[in-house]
């Protein structure tokens, strides 16, 4: 909880001391407790304010977080992205997508190593790395190449990589300017990291305010601005080489269903989590807003957004000086 009178947070990426933004909680999957949010008013940078211990890491991600129920008979490797239905519903948001054939490349943060099966499918020699344990039963059955447990740079030769992605990522690191340190360790000169990560300063966290579904506490730890994606690039041995907002249009009905199943702090959401009991109001509305999903107006919304340069989602490229 806030209390300015003794608390002093410094920015991770600049140093400047923070102001307190808002208090925000597990609004999806129900982990106890209240969360302080934190913007530096000198680059942007928002960070929570909680540092949690390997026991409380372990409940959050095994307890809490819904991966443990994954069916590893169901897996299916992820797809390309082309033509105008794909760009209508912004499946270019993902790294992975912006990885040419016949590379070498590391998923960092590989979930369950459907991208791993798409980058192999295309000749690239792939490699992975996924803190989850789950990800175990996908590696063994399909011969992948990954690492369970935290990126460190060691795992792998210097300059061994010509593109590491980082998906919906790096928000959820305790270090990033460490993270990222060790991708442009292990990168080529002139290789390309790619990363995928909300943009709080866009349209959705300004209207829905602590509703936004990307505030995701206290998963996400680190919310980035081009500002300080670039000091913390500069610092890693690397640059900015574009930037841009490609957003999932599933997100924003995402949001509607967020909004209007909005749970009590400690409760799983409705919506978010398989604990969840629906009733028949429950089942109604996610009935109405599906229908409306299939109306495109949400996709037209979101690209609109998009180009605007103010969508829900970064994507950064950093290449390697």
């Amino acid at each position: 909880m806030k209390n300015s009178s003794i608390l002093i947070i410094k920015c991770t990426i600049c140093g400047v001391i923070l102001d307190f933004e808002n208090c925000l909680f597990d609004d999806r999957y129900g982990y106890p407790g209240c969360f302080d949010l934190y913007k530096c008013s000198s680059c942007g940078h928002r960070i929570i304010n909680i540092e949690f211990t390997p026991a409380q890491l372990t409940e959050l991600y095994t307890d809490y977080y819904p991966r443990a129920s994954y069916d590893v008979t169901k897996f299916k490797a992820a797809e390309g992205s082309r033509g105008f239905c794909a760009w209508l519903s912004g499946v270019g948001r993902s790294a992975y997508l912006w990885v040419p054939e016949n590379v070498k490349v590391l998923d960092i943060g590989c979930g369950f190593g459907e991208t791993l099966a798409y980058h192999k499918a295309r000749g690239c020699d792939v490699y992975g790395v996924e803190v989850d344990e789950n990800i175990r039963k996908v590696a063994d059955m399909y011969v992948f190449n990954v690492h369970v447990g935290q990126f460190t740079p060691d795992q792998y030769e210097p300059e061994f990589f010509d593109y590491v992605t980082l998906d919906q990522v790096v928000e959820h690191v305790c270090a990033p300017i460490k993270t990222l340190q060790g991708v442009a360790k292990v990168l080529k000169p002139g290789g390309l990291a790619i990363l995928s990560l909300p943009n709080s300063n866009g349209w959705g966290a300004r209207l829905f305010g602590s509703r936004w579904i990307n505030w995701h506490a206290p998963y996400h730890l680190h919310h980035f601005s081009e500002q300080s994606m670039r000091i913390a690039a500069l610092n890693a041995g690397l640059c900015i080489d574009s930037v841009r907002t490609v957003t999932s249009s599933e997100w924003l009905h995402y949001q509607w269903n967020h909004m209007l199943m909005y749970p009590r702090m400690g409760e799983p959401s409705i919506f978010w989590s398989p604990k969840a009991k629906r009733s028949l109001r429950d089942k109604l509305v996610l009935g109405i807003l599906s229908v409306i999903h299939r109306t495109k107006l949400n996709h037209l919304v979101t690209r609109l957004f998009d180009v605007l340069g103010i969508g829900d989602n970064y994507l950064f490229f950093l290449r390697k000086t």
